[in-house]
């Protein structure tokens, strides 16, 4: 990471005496934000207020180690306290990151004999609570289930995706009532409250633990291990992910939220976000429109990648089949990336996990990729995240770093802020991206999709959607800005994307197309975004101002404040629906300063593009 900057560290120890008993309780609060750790009836619950309003009821904690809920029985011993408080910077939708929290520890005592069996630690943010259980890591421990849960506030409506696997499933919206009972769900789950303020579930730092889904049972989603339905025996860490509730009032917050990457430690080396490798850029990935690569077309996709000013080509599924006279699939890869090496377009090449599945295998194969010349490794297929894969991730992630690879987890589980710790990982998948809207295998995805995932899944970290795909009979209902607005909104520092270089060149929109960041300094969620209906960003990158917007499937007017640019005159270029068709633009060149405002209309499934230059 690059540097770490210490803006404030206060930590201040206290032995505060606690009982924990039906009537006391104790409560963390930011200001706006409260969190009510209590025992009730000999069970460790919480709750959480916001601006003095309950938003999250009561709900239960707790988790079975070696055939005991170290949640049921208990009272609340002594607890610790510290305050910290620092920025970082990180290559994402912002330049830097604050990460400010107040932190409270308690230990867990049996309410019976006073015997300490674990300890709950908390953290509070300006937007949202975070807690976790720490474990005895003296003793072998057997971890089977957890209570850990959040009551469904009534008259909510939720944004979640039934199943887990892949993390590629269809979005589904219902109030707490119809919410689907005993499936599983997977994390991150978004609400809106009838009050006007949003919520976000999840976890942060997956790390020598399973991966948690949750189940609708009555009023209450609660948390379990999906792919180790029996537990797994934990060794090592002591420590259990974090169980994280964002609370804001406003989208912008939402969207603009860190607490995920926040919860996880920095880089071990403090210098591998800076390494050559670690560089965000942007990439042609060939495989959405033309399938498996074909050796002899190499040199001409690496061309026209150079055309557009990409860092990167991505060579895909299908190398693996390529031969050359005597040459073998390995050579032909060597020689393919020695063209783009000197050309100066850098490569990642598509592997499938098997290949990296064993430890003693693992070193030995990265080192090959990396003796062709590529820089990064996309890796494909990962079954659901049990304990062993868990740690697969980060050994994987360790030895990546090592060989001097980026790396792009495909076919992944979701990111849970570990990038923070390994910033060479510059993209994951785990989201139903542009995969999804290809006809080739008939897939369609509705129109209300694109303005559900900033507000969902985006929330949860960076993203591999492969966006903006200009090609007339892929856009089936949407429009080419809307289709360029892709690139805005689902930005990663491996932005992959996925249609043709010819087809983009061809295309009236390439200035703007060709100028798309794959970072950016500053991200403001517009107020005209509402989840499932609209998402509207305007997103900043060395004094360049990008705005970009999805729309659902309804048409609208909508208009823009400018307010957020600085002084000064502003050169707009921009592009909106054109009213008659998908496959068509319409292009209006101005100059505008912050007073101004944008009157824009928006087609069903359409979009609009715009860019400002200061002069």
């Amino acid at each position: 990471m690059n540097s770490i900057k210490k803006m404030a560290i206060l930590c201040f120890l206290s032995a505060v005496a606690f009982i924990g008993c039906n009537s006391k309780c104790e409560k963390i609060t930011d200001g706006r934000i409260t969190a009510d750790f209590k025992v009730v009836d000999g069970k460790l619950m919480y709750s959480i207020s916001f601006d003095g309003k309950e938003v999250l009821p009561t709900s239960e904690l707790g988790v079975t180690v070696n055939g005991r809920n170290l949640g049921e029985g208990v009272k609340l011993g002594k607890s610790t306290k510290c305050s910290f408080s620092e920025t970082y910077e990180f290559a994402g939708n912002c330049k830097t990151i604050l990460n400010k929290y107040d932190e409270t520890t308690w230990a867990v005592l049996d309410e019976k004999t006073g015997e300490e069996l674990m300890k709950l630690q908390t953290r509070i943010f300006n937007d949202g609570v975070a807690y976790r259980y720490l474990l005895d890591g003296s003793k072998p421990r057997k971890i089977t289930d957890e209570s850990s849960s959040w009551t469904l506030p009534q008259n909510a409506k939720f944004w979640y995706q039934v199943g887990v696997g892949s993390y590629e499933n269809k979005y589904t919206s219902s109030d707490s009532l119809s919410m689907v009972e005993g499936k599983p769900i997977c994390l991150p789950i978004t609400a809106k409250l009838a009050t006007g303020e949003y919520l976000l579930f999840t976890e942060a730092n997956l790390y020598n633990y399973s991966d948690l889904a949750v189940k609708r049972e009555g009023n209450r989603l609660k948390g379990f291990f999906h792919s180790d339905k029996n537990g797994f025996e934990q060794t090592g860490e002591a420590y259990t992910p974090w169980r994280v509730t964002i609370v804001t009032k406003d989208l912008n917050v939402l969207a603009n939220s860190h607490i995920v990457k926040n919860l996880c430690p920095p880089p071990s080396d403090p210098s591998l976000a800076s390494k050559d490798f670690c560089k965000p850029g942007r990439s042609i990935w060939q495989w959405l429109p033309a399938g498996a690569p074909i050796y002899s077309e190499q040199e001409d996709w690496y061309n026209k990648t150079k055309e557009l000013g990409f860092e990167y080509y991505l060579i895909d599924d299908g190398w693996r089949d390529w031969k050359d006279g005597d040459k073998d699939q390995w050579e032909c890869l060597k020689t393919a990336i020695a063209y783009g090496n000197k050309i100066g377009v850098k490569t990642a090449i598509w592997v499938h996990s098997k290949e990296v599945f064993n430890a003693e295998t693992r070193m030995p194969y990265l080192k090959r990729v990396k003796e062709c010349g590529a820089v990064g490794i996309k890796i494909d297929f990962m079954p659901p995240s049990n304990y062993h894969w868990t740690k697969w991730y980060e050994d994987t992630s360790r030895d990546c770093a090592q060989v001097g690879l980026f790396v792009d987890f495909h076919g992944s589980v979701k990111p849970t802020g570990r990038e923070r710790t390994w910033p060479h990982e510059l993209a994951r998948e785990a989201i139903r991206g542009h995969e999804w809207h290809i006809t080739r295998y008939d897939r369609v995805l509705p129109k209300d999709h694109d303005c559900i995932v900033p507000f969902c899944r985006s929330v949860q970290g960076r993203a591999d959607y492969t966006p903006v795909v200009f090609e007339k009979k892929e856009l089936v209902h949407f429009t080419w800005p809307r289709e360029l607005a892709q690139g805005i909104v689902f930005s990663a520092p491996f932005l992959c994307f996925g249609d043709r270089p010819g087809t983009y060149l061809a295309n009236p929109m390439v200035e703007i197309f060709k100028s798309i960041p794959a970072t950016y300094d500053e991200t403001i969620v517009l107020p005209c975004s509402e989840i499932g209906e609209c998402a509207a960003f305007a997103k900043c990158k060395d004094g360049v101002w990008f705005i970009a917007i999805l729309n659902g499937e309804n048409k609208k007017d909508v208009e823009i404040d400018l307010s957020f640019l600085g002084n000064g005159k502003y050169k707009k270029l921009s592009f909106r629906d054109a009213q008659d068709r998908l496959d068509d633009c319409v292009k209006q060149e101005s100059t505008v300063t912050k007073s101004d405002r944008l009157k824009i209309s928006l087609c069903s499934g359409g979009g609009y593009v715009a860019r400002l230059i200061k002069e």
